[in-house]
């Protein structure tokens, strides 16, 4: 398992991290935070990347409430739209969420029984 992620599309690199110090002449101690913990902070030359800072290309990351297992609770935003899937003997209505710290682009197809059931408020204003 590659930083925790399995199969081909698990991350190669990770970073940029500090260097800390210089181990021994071919090996450095990074500064990792902390859900990295699990990985051995000492790297070989060899598996360091060279990385050019660019104050211009920085970006601030929005701040997330993350709990003891460092996961968070999606809460949706907004219905978008609603469509009505036909089968052969039944018709299901489904909504389109957009959920917080997400994109229009990312918003999700959901069953629109199971969304009044978790979010009541949503179906409120709409009737």
């Amino acid at each position: 398992m590659r930083f925790g992620k399995r199969g081909k599309l698990s991350p190669r690199f990770i970073g940029p991290y500090e260097i800390l110090d210089r181990v021994r002449a071919v090996a450095y101690r990074l500064a990792l935070p902390p859900e990295l913990s699990f990985i051995y902070p000492v790297f070989h030359v060899s598996m360091l990347r060279k990385c050019i800072l660019d104050s211009s290309q920085v970006l601030e990351a929005p701040a997330i409430p993350l709990d003891e297992k460092l996961s968070y609770e999606e809460e949706p935003m907004a219905i978008v739209d609603r469509q009505v899937r036909k089968l052969r003997s039944k018709k299901i209505v489904f909504v389109k969420v957009l959920w917080r710290n997400h994109t229009v682009e990312e918003a999700t197809w959901e069953v629109e029984k199971d969304m009044q059931v978790k979010y009541p408020h949503l179906f409120q204003s709409t009737g």
